[in-house]
């Protein structure tokens, strides 16, 4: 069976150029922050990249109910079971809603806690402490904004998300111009105006998505789908989202494992492993959209009953993606030195920087691999085999 008879070449370009600017906007609040805040204090960036790893492992619970929220949306949309889909939708919003408000609360209150378990340099407690403070205490919005895209893009509706995160781009680059260097007749904040600008936006964005999501997408919404309570759709998400979370917990884990040698060897170091971050996230873009689109295009697929042209469709965003990735791998070794040039004066950053960034390279090929089986097989509903590889590579 050829996939171009079928028109998913077609589909997969309809979802992956939505999904990877969606996601490049995403991370791109962090890359605005790394970048204003590096023409402010090296030290900074350093302090808020400490953060934003420790922020990525605990944020890594919200996926708990999204990742099994896009299994199951993208199949029950494919077999057109309008209720089961609703369900989910809803079970997974309150969830996240109550696990991101626990959240929330603890990143307040034991911030210094955590961040000493990380063991931060001295001089930077103080700025990592604010902005952890900041950009952790509304975390809740994350969740649930996280929630509502996965279960747009299961529909197939992965633009609405992308133009909502273009807005909160624009509207975070603008707050952060003003609060870190005090424009406008602001105080100058630093650090503490980047978490702030970051997390107006993300309520901005949740707000929006809310609203398309209701008016879009679920018009008809009805809370008499939910009395009784759903409680088997909840044991469904939590049976594909804690192994699946599991699985992403022990790669960021490994994460902060490294940020933690990285932290003993200084700040300069610390910043390195900041700006590489945010320069090699292209290529990691790359794939993970392909990737994200593949599993869509699965798990309707496999909702449909046709298991074969799932596998079919498996193979040729591998073959693809992979050729792709070694391309921008290249052209981000050739601009690499003119961007980091940018973001900082120090040639020692820059020297250790460039290295990472070479070993990085080769890096992205076995990652491409990973994630268009790993999600493939997530969304086809095999959610043991991802998790086994992932605690034996990690």
């Amino acid at each position: 069976m050829h996939l171009k008879t079928n028109g998913l070449r077609h589909k997969l370009q309809q979802l992956t150029w939505p999904i990877f600017f969606e996601t490049l906007l995403i991370m791109m609040l962090g890359v605005v922050d790394t970048t204003m805040l590096s023409q402010y204090s090296d030290n900074s960036v350093a302090a808020v990249g400490v953060v934003n790893q420790l922020l990525t492992m605990i944020f890594i619970l919200f996926n708990v109910t999204v990742t099994g929220t896009s299994v199951l949306c993208s199949q029950y949309f494919g077999c057109d079971d309008v209720k089961s889909f609703v369900k989910v939708m809803g079970v997974s919003i309150l969830f996240n809603a109550v696990i991101g408000g626990v959240i929330s609360l603890s990143l307040v209150f034991f911030s210094g806690t955590f961040l000493q378990w990380m063991d931060i340099r001295p001089d930077l407690m103080g700025e990592a402490k604010s902005y952890m403070e900041i950009v952790g205490g509304f975390a809740f919005l994350q969740a649930l904004s996280l929630t509502v895209s996965a279960v747009m893009r299961s529909a197939n509706r992965p633009k609405y998300a992308m133009y909502v995160t273009l807005l909160v781009n624009l509207l975070n680059i603008v707050g952060n111009y003003t609060l870190i260097f005090g424009k406008f007749g602001m105080p100058e904040l630093g650090v503490t105006g980047a978490a702030m600008s970051t997390s107006f936006c993300r309520f901005v964005a949740m707000t929006v998505l809310f609203v398309v999501l209701f008016t879009r997408l679920v018009n008809n919404f009805s809370f008499s789908l939910f009395r009784p309570f759903p409680w088997e759709q909840l044991r469904n998400l939590l049976r594909i989202g804690i192994p699946a979370a599991g699985e992403q917990f022990s790669y960021c884990l490994s994460q902060v494992v490294i940020i933690y040698f990285i932290n003993i060897l200084g700040n300069e170091a610390l910043a390195a492993q900041a700006y590489v971050r945010n320069i090699v996230i292209v290529g990691y873009l790359f794939s993970l959209s392909i990737a994200q689109g593949n599993a869509i295009i699965v798990g309707n697929m496999v909702g449909a009953g046709k298991k074969k042209v799932a596998y079919l469709m498996g193979l040729f965003c591998l073959k693809r993606t992979l050729i792709i990735t070694a391309l921008v791998s290249v052209v981000v070794i050739v601009v690499a030195k003119p961007i980091l040039g940018f973001f900082t004066h120090n040639p020692e950053i820059i020297t250790i920087a460039f290295a990472a960034i070479i070993v990085d390279a080769f890096l992205e090929q076995g990652r491409a691999a990973v994630l268009i089986f790993l999600l493939g097989l997530r969304s086809a509903g095999d959610v043991i085999f991802p998790v086994v590889l992932g605690l034996f590579s990690m």
